[in-house]
């Protein structure tokens, strides 16, 4: 069902402090804490006697002690301390243990073989520590659906024509036909519109008035890691191989989906914009942008999960779809040879 030797998003690094706190990614239960020096730890949340939640425990100093018996587990996942036996820690009692790491203000979690865990295989987010570039403080939602919902709808440009009247939409998001490539990691789908007026989320944020070139660029990596790239230029200064000019506005929404499991997903996102850094407002703006488009998704989502799940007819698929079939495939691929690995 999902593909584990990869690096998940499993929170935002400020979230995870010295208080245990119990979360759920890809159907394991897991405590995420940190160490007194700040180091973040993860941890199987099911002490091994009688599966009670460590959450439920406490922390003492870098130990989790479990609620229940006292057994107690250092960050490794090893028990040090078994208090109703002193002189016979069983050796069995041992808690599955994930790497993890700060980066880019998010915790990143893998899921897998804990051997292939490189930290060089995290979602690079360029231009990430580029003083020129502003950065919006993002968020998180939680949206009862499968997580590859998620993924179809953000490699999908033409819903935003319908979905997000008041944010993203604009002329040419209903009509204009889509480029579709594949990745060596995924998918992207693309378009550039010409002379168009700019959406509304974007109106006010341009340096320049009138009608724009706007590209819409949809790009998704495994296992479900979204850049969403818009660019509106002067007209007549878009296209494919153009470069940006002096009022050229370029923002980058990082997506990042985290399956909890089977019918809920966790969604991380911040954005990302070539010009103003320090502009506290405009960062605000596109924030509260931001958040009501992804709620307008939520409310989608939600009903489509359910749809599917109980769907008496076949469904069918646009061409629209291109993107997200082509994504989907290469997912299946992949989970399939690692599954053939982990046999073997």
């Amino acid at each position: 069902m999902f593909l584990r030797n990869c690096w998940y998003v499993a929170a935002w690094s400020k979230d995870i402090t010295r208080e245990l706190k119990a979360e759920t990614f890809l159907g394991e239960d897991v405590v995420l804490y940190r160490k007194q020096d700040g180091t973040p730890v993860a941890l199987e949340n099911a002490c091994p006697h009688r599966k009670l939640p460590l959450s439920d425990g406490t922390l003492e100093g870098d130990v989790v002690v479990c609620g229940y018996h006292g057994l107690t587990f250092d960050c490794s996942g090893t028990c040090v301390d078994a208090p109703t036996q002193k002189n016979a820690v069983p050796r069995r009692a041992v808690v599955k243990s994930y790497p993890v790491v700060d980066r880019y203000r998010f915790l990143w979690i893998w899921m897998g073989d804990p051997d292939l865990a490189d930290p060089a295989l995290i979602f690079n987010v360029e231009n990430f520590d580029n003083p020129a570039w502003g950065k919006t403080d993002g968020g998180v939602l939680d949206i009862n659906c499968h997580y590859l919902w998620v993924v179809d709808n953000l490699l999908d440009p033409s819903h935003v024509a319908w979905v997000h009247v008041t944010s993203f939409a604009g002329g040419g998001t209903d009509d204009v036909p889509l480029e579709v490539e594949k990745t060596e990691n995924g998918v992207q789908v693309t378009r550039w519109i010409f002379g168009q007026p700019p959406s509304p989320y974007y109106e006010n944020l341009l340096a320049f008035d009138g009608v724009c070139d706007r590209l819409q660029h949809y790009e998704m990596c495994r296992p479900a890691m979204a850049l969403n790239k818009s660019i509106y230029t002067l007209p007549g200064t878009g296209g494919y191989g153009s470069e940006p000019v002096e009022k050229t506005f370029i923002n980058i929404s990082y997506n990042f989906m985290t399956p909890i499991d089977e019918d809920n997903t966790r969604y991380f996102w911040f954005q990302h914009r070539n010009s103003e850094p320090d502009n506290t407002e405009m960062s605000e703006t596109m924030n509260k942008g931001a958040v009501m488009a992804f709620n307008e998704d939520k409310s989608i989502l939600e009903a489509v999960h359910k749809g599917m799940k109980r769907h008496v007819t076949p469904h069918i698929d646009l061409g629209l779809d291109a993107g997200s079939k082509t994504f989907r495939l290469g997912l299946d691929k992949a989970i399939a040879a690692e599954g053939k690995v982990s046999a073997e």
